[in-house]
This record gives structure tokens, sequence and C-alpha cells, in this order.
């Protein structure tokens, strides 16, 4: 019996734990902020399909996200430079170790160099 309690503990531990990196539903997600590092999306995914369903553009204003919810517009801010720029949020990741989000080509360049790859951002969930 002592056991199938501690078992049980532990299963309800490990649920909580994967709960709280889980999505952010989309009322909770208005004002949340976040910093970290951006990058782009190589020409390699140009017309690919993104966990949204919709095939990819380097030229629309998009990005990958690891919680938010699709659909979510963004503001990303260079802290270097200032520079922001709005985008929707319509796949999944950046899976890279200290990122927090993926532009397209097209919406970074509006912020920084390319020459770069990746930039220190602040972004800011819009209503």
């Amino acid at each position: 019996m002592r056991i199938i309690s501690i078992l049980c503990w532990a299963i309800l531990s490990l649920v909580l734990t994967a709960c709280a990196s889980g999505p952010i539903s989309r009322s909770d997600s208005v004002g949340f902020e976040e910093s970290g590092k951006a990058s782009y999306y190589a020409m390699k995914y140009q017309g690919r399909k993104t966990a949204s369903g919709e095939l990819f553009d380097q030229k629309a204003m998009t990005a990958a996200h690891k919680r938010l919810p699709f659909g979510s517009k963004v503001k990303v801010t260079n802290v270097d430079n200032g520079k922001s720029v709005v985008v929707r949020v319509n796949d999944r990741g950046p899976f890279v170790r200290g990122r927090i989000i993926d532009l397209s080509k097209s919406a970074f360049q509006r912020i920084g160099n390319t020459r770069d790859g990746v930039i220190e951002v602040e972004i800011e969930v819009l209503p």
C-alpha cells in the first residue's frame, strides 16, 4: 500500500511539472512578457506546413513560440536598437536552447541584421 501511495505522488508531481510548461491560454497570454534570444527561419522552411497547418512564408510577419496560442499578436523588440515588429504566432518552436522566438526572415530584418543570426529581444503579447 505504501508503494502505491509513493507511486501516486510521483505521478502527480510529474503531471503538475508538465503542466507548468504547457501552452498558455489565450486569456492568460495577453500581457505575457518574456526576454531572450530570437532567431529567424532558414530558407529551407519556405512553403512547408507550420504547426498551425498554414504554409510558412518568409515574407509574412509570423513567428514560432513554444507556448503562446496560435494567432497571438506579439510585439518583438530588439533590446540593442529599440526597433519593434508585430508578428502573429503560427508555429511551434524554437527548439534551440536559450531561444524564445523564431521570426520569419522579413520580421527579423525589420528589427535586426540577418548576418547576426540571433538577437536579444523582449516580447509582449498584445490584446
